[in-house]
């Protein structure tokens, strides 16, 4: 059985290694150079930040038999900076990890950064009722839209999203690749599957 459920701290050490497998699909230049148990201790650490968790962004899991099996990652447009401050925070003693940001959110849309299921665990309906969990955490933090980025050249996700009444609203460049840029309006109130 799936539970899906808001995350707490003590789930930052599964989080880590299912956040890492989006910035390995992404080949970011600037994370090249950064050893990975870096990456995944810096990504431990800003889950376990009440900012991360349910403050500035929220982190809402999937779990089963007790295990973070997939997870989501999400907040309002205007919270970005905020949310990147985190990581720079908790990477600023590592010369390796750069300050730079790249803005990824459109205007008035709670942006959903990440969202990643465990590969033993894909195929099971996972990403989909973590989709479906989060009009609930646009609406609370009174945002009308979800918007998100998929790699125009990962067509699963982007059927994935299509599936689930996202529009292509535009193409974003992030790092050396392009993105569509996806939203889903709240108001559609549709019944997700």
């Amino acid at each position: 059985m799936i539970t899906i459920r808001p995350a707490d701290q003590d789930d930052a050490g599964q989080i880590a290694p299912l956040i890492n497998m989006i910035f390995d699909e992404m080949q970011l230049e600037e994370l090249d150079d950064i050893p990975e148990p870096d990456l995944e201790q810096a990504i431990t650490a800003a889950y376990r930040t009440p900012d991360y968790l349910s403050g500035k962004a929220t982190t809402v899991v999937a779990e089963a038999d007790g295990q973070v099996v997939g997870v989501a990652f999400g907040y309002p447009d205007k919270n970005e900076d905020a949310v990147d401050d985190v990581l720079a925070r908790v990477t600023a003693d590592n010369d390796a990890f750069g300050s730079a940001f790249e803005a990824e959110s459109y205007e008035h849309e709670w942006y959903l950064d990440s969202i990643a299921v465990d590969p033993n665990y894909q195929g099971h309906g996972i990403g989909g009722k973590l989709l479906a969990a989060l009009p609930q955490y646009a609406r609370q933090a009174g945002q009308q839209r979800i918007g998100l980025n998929v790699d125009m050249a990962n067509l699963g996700a982007k059927k994935l999203y299509d599936r689930y009444h996202y529009e292509t609203v535009g193409i974003k460049p992030i790092g050396d690749r392009m993105y569509f840029h996806m939203q889903y309006e709240l108001d559609k109130e549709l019944v997700f599957a």
